[in-house]
């Protein structure tokens, strides 16, 4: 019996590969969250798309704070079991009348994961609307293959290599339409983007990236956080959690694995399996 879903919550998911909208926090909770992340970009000097990627939540304990809460991890769990380990997180904000978009793409084709049972919450810090571009996805195509992406490098797309996938159907597409405090699940293999905010304000949002403990890394040993039950398969080593906001050793451990990403450490899995 789910924990938190319906059934017909579950069905949906694993047949359609998206669920929304959850909730998970209040309206002013997610203000405080987008002030936060504000806080840090201060701090650090840069806006948070340039620092708080693939790793993200190593940026300060409040945001592992996040990742654990039992809102997300309940149905997270009813998903992919009890045992579930935190594999990454990544912030996507988008300024006021921001050009800036996310192609269509599949995260299964470069997380390096197998087998593919990554699923991803994305938690609206601002409210999340087909005006300031929210998150779209393509119901049903995680239930086929990986597919091959363009890398196009286009100054302004958010993704690392600007990688595309060009055989989408956007009259498929749905809004995932979110309210500040409320989160969205999707399946690496979904595919998914975000259009450019037409708006006066930002668009803030954080994705949360959960894997089962028996999903092994592709590209060798990697880090990852246990945030529920147990990891009997011992297939990641811990991540350096932060002790404070921008805590130094975390803070280098997740600029190296950005690094890392967008140098091409994974590769696209339709290259690996033709290879």
């Amino acid at each position: 019996m789910p924990k938190l879903l319906t059934d017909d919550q579950v069905r949906q998911f694993r047949e359609e590969g998206w669920l929304a909208p959850l909730d998970v926090m209040s309206a002013d909770e997610a203000r405080a969250c987008r002030e936060r992340v504000e806080g840090l970009e201060a701090r650090v000097g840069r806006e948070a798309n340039t620092f708080m990627k693939i790793k993200g939540h190593l940026a300060a304990p409040w945001i592992v704070d996040l990742a654990r809460r039992p809102e997300i991890l309940d149905a997270v769990e009813d998903l992919i079991g009890p045992d579930i380990l935190l594999f990454g997180a990544s912030i996507f904000a988008k300024g006021a009348r921001d050009t800036r978009y996310v192609s269509w793409h599949q995260d299964s084709a470069y997380f390096g994961l197998t087998p593919h049972q990554e699923v991803t919450a994305w938690v609206a810090f601002t409210e999340s609307t087909t005006e300031n571009g929210c998150l779209q996805v393509v119901p049903r195509t995680h239930l086929g293959p990986d597919r091959k992406h363009v890398e196009t490098y286009a100054p302004d797309n958010m993704l690392a290599r600007g990688q595309e996938l060009r055989d989408i159907d956007e009259s498929e597409a749905v809004n995932l339409q979110l309210a500040p405090g409320q989160f969205s699940l999707h399946h690496e293999r979904t595919a998914h983007g975000s259009k450019a905010n037409r708006t006066g304000d930002r668009r803030i949002g954080l994705a949360f990236f959960y894997i089962p403990t028996h999903v092994a890394s592709t590209t060798g040993r990697r880090t990852a956080t246990l945030v529920r039950g147990t990891d009997r398969y011992g297939h990641w080593d811990a991540d350096p959690l932060p002790s404070v906001d921008l805590d130094p050793v975390a803070f280098a451990a997740l600029q190296g694995a950005w690094g890392q990403y967008k140098d091409g450490v994974a590769k696209q899995a339709a290259e690996e399996t033709a290879a």
